[in-house]
């Protein structure tokens, strides 16, 4: 069977031509075919283009929340993936790193959303101010590229090696076409098909090349991005395809590489240091079987301790169990096929014309339930060299499996001279308590590797490792190990948009990029900007303030409320020399009096101040002299809610303190050009968004629903009639009034904090949910005569809720499903419900 593709919004197979073999790799059976033959690629790339701009136009927090739900959605469907992970060879653990791994990345990178501002596109850096008086400014917005971001991945990591990609891409607005390495396609297959499912993302976002395919990069454009993992002979190849010269797309290459850890010379048998280097060392020969781009490949050992590394580590190597990597004894699966076996005895073979094997065979081995010769079995392999500086091979040859060569140095010049002698490398980790030595081997070894690892007693526990790239890290490094980067955080998803430089007024400039700029002309609000919802609130919208006198009262008492006595405060005998002419008052009284003048008393929308930031004094403030506040809204940034809290955004204001009288001291006069403004700061606070979800139940409210229900109503979901609608809700206020309490809580404690905090959002109660205290699949016995006298009752239990907490304002009681609740929660709770039944009944 040929392995289908996902192109032009549909399945697909490619021909019967040229197919290629995939192989279980521990029974070493063919499981299927792949093909792109008869796949028209170009027609693909163009789709994905075509149809990007839905993705283009969704904001930051729009495509991290698609994001974080397809993460959600595919964590929840992971044991079907292991399932199909064995047959690449990979045991649970190896499957954790790719597949959970994978979807850790979405996570990941969906969290980045909180960082970028609620629009489509991205303002990176400070303004710059290209003029004197700050009226021709530049600043950089980051859009999304129009074109495609081609993933040409390898065959070691078929789940984490998309999703890497991808979660970027997609924060970045862009699609996607993957064209997995054919031999571990069928499980990227898999989980692309999950997602194509879900229906999370939009059409075109994600694409898939199932097989290898010699055209893709013929018909990339200039907004194309091209990105390959794999091995550095064919990255080479790709990089000087002329289509890539030609229209200068983008490419990205992170090839394996021979990877070096140094153990410190201070890390000698019996410390903690050199048990961590040991484990280290036999955890990335065994993990994956060795076929890691970020393995480590070179062992380096101080000269007088490399008999001692030698025997430890053969030690823990003979605890590796090989076999079926579904039994749990199991520790070391297979490689991805026997073709893979060959080429990996080949390498060392070459490896071996000056090193020397000192652990491990060649020859076939006893696999723990699986046939070890049919199956892509091999034992971990220790090489030996003692001339490294002289033999090099073991910095030029890598064999892609559980392999790594011992090699002594002395020094940490040697050290330094050994890892550069790799060309260029992923990662390098030093193991040593010696700091001073992790420092002088880092920065020198810097230069050739794109991450560096220092491993000690104190890091270990929470340390992830030599081997496991970080999405908030950049993941690549120079020279062989192909000159990208990728992953990152914020720098990975600029790598899909494009930089342009925005020069202008800093009114158009406010307008172009959604943040407020310096001099930008304001908005006046018609009412304090603290009284307006978040979705109201938009940068510009400004508020100037009354004035206020600072005297000299102020500033002494500021300082022995705060205990700042510096002497331009307190001693004004001691001013002769300094910067200051009279007594000045504390730069954080000057903020707190400028707040004190634009915060908003009432009780409203700005819940809590969030924070400051970049505040600055421009010039002092003494007594007696007279400020105002102009307040700004600068730009706002949505953020996650958890807990008891209403959904809200963060809001940042721009805060500009203005001498109302600035005097030019040095000529002893009022002078008009003296310098206004004398402080500039950010603060931020938290601002609570509108609720538009649920209709308030006042009791008019209440009575015009309960008005339009007759025994006639229908329900639009659920089993109730209208009656036991309103029975259910008169218990509902009786349990909310305290009357009835004589049940147990049915949420877990463990998740009642999590349960309750849903009361707090703005979604609506789920349709069919069946309340712990009602009778499962069935409507509950009717209590009341007649609809009306049901209604009655209803009114009658609502009213000893109300009286409850009338008298109890600070009393609780206790609901079955959310735990014990505040007179404010059950009106969440009671606002939910009934909106909740009232719209099942189509009275709202």
């Amino acid at each position: 069977m040929i392995l289908e593709s996902y192109i032009n919004g549909h399945w697909t197979a490619g021909d019967d031509n040229n197919t290629r073999n995939m192989y279980d790799a521990i029974t070493g059976e063919v499981i299927g075919l792949t093909s792109t033959e008869g796949l028209d690629i170009a027609s693909a790339l163009q789709y994905g283009r075509d149809h990007g701009k839905a993705l283009r136009d969704m904001t930051f927090q729009q495509r991290g929340n698609m994001i974080k739900k397809l993460a959600l959605y595919l964590n929840k469907r992971k044991e079907a993936f292991y399932e199909v992970s064995y047959k690449t060879g990979a045991t649970r653990a190896d499957s954790w790193v790719d597949i959970e791994g994978g979807f850790g990345n979405l996570f990941a990178n969906a969290s980045l959303r909180k960082l970028f501002p609620d629009q489509s596109y991205a303002v990176e850096g400070d303004p710059i101010d290209l003029s004197r008086g700050g009226r021709f400014m530049a600043h950089h917005i980051l859009v999304p590229k129009k074109g495609v971001a081609v993933h040409i991945n390898a065959f070691n990591f078929p789940v984490w090696g998309m999703l890497e990609k991808c979660a970027v891409n997609w924060m970045a607005g862009m699609p996607a076409v993957v064209l997995p390495a054919p031999q571990t396609a069928f499980l990227t297959e898999a989980v692309v098909r999950e997602i194509i499912n879900s229906g999370i993302l939009p059409s075109g976002a994600l694409q898939l090349l199932s097989g290898l395919t010699t055209s893709i990069l013929d018909t990339v454009g200039s907004q194309d991005v091209v990105t390959f993992t794999g091995s550095a002979h064919t990255g080479r190849q790709l990089k000087v395809h002329p289509r890539l010269t030609e229209e200068s797309v983008p490419f990205t290459m992170e090839a394996d590489s021979l990877n070096a850890s140094i153990l410190g010379p201070d890390a000698v048998p019996g410390t903690p240091e050199f048990d961590l280097f040991i484990k280290e060392v036999r955890k990335e020969m065994t993990s994956k079987c060795g076929q890691k781009c970020t393995a480590i490949r070179r062992v380096l050992v101080p000269s007088n301790l490399m008999e001692d590394v030698q025997i430890a580590l053969g030690k823990q190597l003979d605890r590796t169990v090989i076999g079926d990597p579904k039994l749990r004894e199991v520790r070391m699966g297979a490689l991805i096929n026997n073709d893979q076996r060959e080429a990996i005895k080949t390498q060392i073979g070459k490896i071996a014309a000056t090193a020397q094997m000192v652990y491990g065979s060649l020859d076939t081995i006893d696999a723990i339930g699986a046939d070890g010769e049919k199956g892509a079995f091999i034992s971990p392999i220790l090489l030996r060299e003692d001339h490294p500086f002289k033999n090099t091979q073991v910095h030029e040859i890598e064999a892609f499996g559980p392999v790594s060569t011992l090699m002594p140095y002395d020094g940490v010049e040697e050290a330094i001279q050994l890892a550069q002698m790799g060309k260029g490398s992923l990662v390098s980790s030093v193991v040593t308590a010696d700091n001073a030595f992790a420092k002088a081997y880092t920065i020198e070894a810097a230069s050739h590797h794109g991450r560096i690892l220092t491993l000690n007693r104190d890091s270990a526990p929470q340390s992830t490792g030599h081997g496991s790239p970080l999405p908030l890290l950049v993941h690549g490094g120079p020279g062989r190990a192909g000159g990208g980067e990728e992953m990152g955080g914020l720098r990975g998803i600029k790598h899909y948009m494009q930089r342009c430089a925005v020069q202008g007024s800093p009114t158009s400039l406010t307008e172009i990029t959604g943040i407020y700029q310096p001099n930008g002309a304001y908005k006046e609000a018609e009412k304090h900007p603290f009284a307006y919802h978040y979705e109201d609130i938009k940068p510009g919208m400004s508020l100037q303030t009354h004035k206020r006198t600072l005297t000299d009262t102020d500033i002494q008492n500021f300082a022995n409320l705060t205990w700042d006595h510096f002497y331009a405060h307190t001693d004004i005998t001691s001013l002769d020399g300094s910067i200051f002419k009279k007594r000045t008052a504390h730069g954080y009284f000057i903020i707190s009096a400028a707040a004190g003048l634009f915060v908003y008393p009432n009780k409203g929308p700005v819940s809590a101040n969030y924070g400051l930031e970049d505040i600055r004094f421009l010039r002092p403030l003494y007594h007696n002299d007279t400020i105002y506040v102009r307040l700004t809204c600068k730009e706002k940034r949505e953020r996650d809610v958890s807990g008891r809290e209403h959904p809200s955004g963060i809001v940042k204001w721009y805060v500009e303190v203005f001498d109302a009288e600035p005097v030019d001291y040095e000529n002893g006069k009022t002078d008009e050009e003296a310098t206004a403004l004398v402080a500039v700061a950010t603060i931020l606070t938290m601002v609570e968004k509108k609720q538009t979800t649920f209709v308030e139940m006042t009791d008019e409210k209440i009575k015009e629903c309960l008005s339009k229900l007759t025994e006639e109503s229908t329900a639009q979901w659920g089993i109730m009639t209208s009656q036991h609608m309103v029975e259910h809700l008169e218990y509902s206020y009786r349990v909310a009034g305290n009357q009835i309490q004589d049940f147990e809580i049915s949420t877990p404690e463990k998740y009642i904090d999590k349960v309750g905090a849903t009361l707090w959002d703005y979604e609506k109660m789920p349709q069919n949910y069946e309340m712990p205290l009602m009778k499962k699949g069935a409507v509950e016995e009717l209590h009341h005569p007649d609809l009306e006298t049901a209604k009655k009752k209803f009114w009658e239990a609502k009213e000893v809720y109300e009286t409850y907490y009338k008298k109890n304002p600070k009393g609780t009681a206790k609901s079955p499903v959310f735990g014990y609740l505040t007179k404010y929660e059950w009106y969440l709770q009671e606002r939910k419900h009934l909106n909740h039944h009232f719209e099942q009944f189509g009275l709202l």
